[in-house]
C-alpha cells in the first residue's frame, strides 16, 4: 500500500497561474485572455512578463472565446481564463458554434468549479459543466486533483492540438501528487492497488478517496483507488481492468451525479461489463452560500459518504453474487 501525505495545501488555480507563467517562458505561441479576473485566476505573473501576449478583454467572456477561435487562425495558442461558470454556462454557444464545431486549438481554463467555491453562492457553484463540456465533439476534458497536477495539465495541454476544458479550483487542498507524476491525457492513474471496491475520483474528491481508503482498510475493506483527471477522453481500458477484478464501483466528483463522471463511468461498464455501481455527488440540486468544508457535508461529498457509498455497493455485490 502507498501512503500519500501532503506537507502544504494549496489552491488548484494557483497551479494554473504557475504552469501558465512556466509556458510563457517555453512556448511562444501561448497567449493568454482573462474576462476581468486576473487575480482569481493566477494570471498576473504572465500579465506582467509576457504583457505583448495578454489580453484583457474586460467582463465580456463572449466576446473572449470568438477572440481566442480567431487567434488559433494566426497559429497562436490561446489560454482563456474565468470563472467556471461564466467559462461555460455564459458563453455555451459561442464554445460550440466558434470552437467545438471547427476544431480549433482554445484552451478553456475555468477556476471556481464546483461547490467549494463556496460562500459566492449557488448562482457562481457550476454544477454542472463537466456534462455541458464533454457532449460537446472535439472537446477535451480534464479535471486535476491537486497544485501539482493541475500544473501539469496546463502544461500539458499546450501541445495538445484539441479544444480543452481544464477545471479546477478556489480553496486551498493536500498538495499530494508528486511533482515529477507524468501527466497523459486520456490516462488514468490508479493510486492505491484492491481487491474489493473500486474507487474512481475527480478533482477535488481524489483526497477524500484516499483517505476513504485508509478507513475501509481498517475495516478489512481492500479499495482500489483512481485518480481520473481526464473525463472525456475517458480511460476505459483502466476502468474495466479495474472492475473485472474487483466486481464493483463507486465514483466520486464534485458535480451533479447526472452527466459528470459517474454517468460517463456508467456508460462504459453498461456496455462491457456490468456491475454493481454507487455515486458520490450532488443529486439534482443547486448548491448554496457557506464554507467549502460545510458544503462538502452538507451536499455528500466527504470521505464519510465515499465510505458509506463503498459499503453499500459491496452489500449489494454479495447479492449480485447470491443470484
Amino acid at each position: 500500500m502507498k501512503k500519500y501525505t501532503f506537507d502544504t495545501k494549496n489552491d488548484t488555480r494557483s497551479g494554473f497561474g504557475d504552469g501558465l507563467t512556466e509556458l510563457g517562458k517555453t512556448n511562444p505561441k501561448v497567449v493568454a485572455l482573462c474576462a476581468d479576473l486576473i487575480g482569481s485566476l493566477k494570471m498576473g505573473d504572465f500579465q506582467k512578463q509576457f504583457p505583448e501576449r495578454f489580453y484583457q478583454v474586460g467582463i465580456a467572456e463572449a466576446n473572449m472565446m470568438g477572440i481566442a477561435a480567431g487567434l488559433t487562425i494566426g497559429g497562436w495558442i490561446p489560454f482563456t481564463g474565468t470563472f467556471a461558470n461564466f467559462s461555460t454556462g455564459r458563453v455555451y454557444d459561442q464554445i460550440r458554434q466558434s470552437i467545438a464545431y471547427s476544431g480549433k486549438n482554445v484552451k478553456i481554463c475555468a477556476s471556481h468549479a464546483g461547490i467549494t467555491l463556496g460562500e459566492d453562492g449557488a448562482t457562481h457553484q457550476i454544477l454542472e459543466d463537466i456534462g455541458m463540456m464533454q457532449m460537446l465533439p472535439h472537446m477535451t476534458v480534464i479535471n486535476p486533483c491537486d497544485y501539482n497536477q493541475t500544473k501539469a495539465a496546463t502544461l500539458a495541454i499546450a501541445d495538445y492540438q484539441n479544444p480543452v476544458y481544464l477545471r479546477f479550483g478556489r480553496p486551498k487542498v493536500p498538495v499530494f501528487m508528486p511533482t515529477d507524476t507524468k501527466f497523459e491525457i486520456g490516462k488514468a492513474i490508479t493510486l492505491q492497488e484492491g481487491t474489493d471496491v473500486t474507487i474512481f475520483a475527480t478533482g477535488h474528491l481524489v483526497w477524500e478517496a484516499l483517505l476513504a481508503h485508509e478507513e475501509l482498510l481498517k475495516e478489512g475493506i481492500s479499495a482500489e483507488i483512481i485518480n481520473i483527471h481526464t473525463i472525456k477522453p475517458l480511460d476505459r481500458e483502466a476502468i474495466l481492468k479495474s472492475v473485472s477484478k474487483t466486481k464493483c464501483a463507486v465514483s466520486a466528483e464534485e458535480h451533479q451525479i447526472m452527466g459528470g463522471l459517474g454517468s460517463s463511468i456508467a456508460q462504459t461498464l453498461v456496455m462491457n461489463n456490468p456491475v454493481p455501481m454507487e455515486f458520490v455527488g450532488v443529486n439534482d440540486s443547486f448548491g448554496e452560500s457557506g464554507t467549502p468544508e460545510e458544503l462538502m457535508i452538507k451536499y455528500g461529498l466527504t470521505s464519510t459518504d465515499i465510505i458509506k457509498k463503498a459499503k453499500a455497493v459491496l452489500e449489494r455485490k454479495a447479492k449480485f453474487a447470491s443470484v
